[in-house]
């Protein structure tokens, strides 16, 4: 497993390259976008551990991104990389929702370091689901597949996989249409018909149904609330998430 899931957001590809490489080098997972849409997008998937902006970025400003970041996740580490390093640029970058800001040009052994450091005093990541199972029903989040009876696996699409992931890593309540929009989707749930959870969960239930095992026991529609995992289904190949350099519980 590696150490965590970095997104690097820089238009410049000999830096992000080289960026990507030294993470690779470290034991990072590194996920590349060329400018401000896709590196939001990017980051607003589920299991991404930190995000490395940069500021000057096409279709979409680098404040931008991280004030639109802030408003899904919170919690997600985001390291500032620019050349416009003043005091009053750095303070609007920090005030904005940044963990720290590092000005070009760095050092590969610097960044690394910076990224150790937000990683250490970050909030605990949550537990990380590979698998999971009810009676004759095993699902591989891994390989986006569900298993029945032993026999031939169906795939998963990765809407799917992230809906059965988000609902694990938290299991222990209701999660709300609106924040399934937010949070999987990357959606703002103002103005967003939130039928489209239905149909996705009524799709996946179906993948999810053998014999005995109807799919609304793995997926449970809790009234006036949402959606959550049936008490009944196991976590399989459980572990804690990625933590900072120098390994993990």
């Amino acid at each position: 497993m590696p150490l965590a899931r970095i997104v690097i957001i820089e238009d410049e590809a000999p830096i992000r390259q080289g960026i990507a490489a030294a993470l690779r080098n470290a034991g990072y997972d590194p996920v590349e976008a060329a400018d401000g849409e896709a590196g939001l997008a990017a980051a607003r998937r589920l299991g991404m551990d930190l995000v490395l902006l940069d500021l000057l970025l096409p279709k979409m400003d680098g404040m931008v991104v991280l004030r639109q970041l802030r408003r899904t996740h919170a919690t997600l580490p985001v390291i500032i990389l620019t050349a416009r390093g003043t005091e009053d640029e750095r303070v609007a970058g920090l005030t904005a929702g940044a963990d720290d800001y590092v000005v070009k040009p760095f050092s590969a052994r610097e960044l690394l370091a910076r990224i150790e450091a937000v990683l250490r005093r970050s909030p605990e990541r949550p537990i990380t689901v590979r698998g999971l199972a009810l009676g004759q029903v095993e699902v591989d989040l891994e390989r986006r597949e569900v298993r029945l009876s032993g026999g031939d696996a169906q795939g998963l699409s990765e809407m799917e996989c992230s809906i059965l992931d988000y609902l694990a890593a938290n299991r222990s309540r209701a999660i709300s249409r609106d924040e399934l929009l937010t949070r999987v989707w990357g959606l703002s749930a103002a103005g967003v018909e939130t039928r489209t959870i239905d149909m996705h969960v009524a799709r996946l239930r179906s993948k999810l149904t053998e014999g005995p095992t109807p799919g609304d026991e793995f997926i449970v529609t809790v009234r006036g609330k949402g959606y959550m995992l049936g008490t009944k289904v196991r976590a399989a190949g459980s572990s804690r998430g990625p933590g900072p350099a120098g390994g993990k519980p």
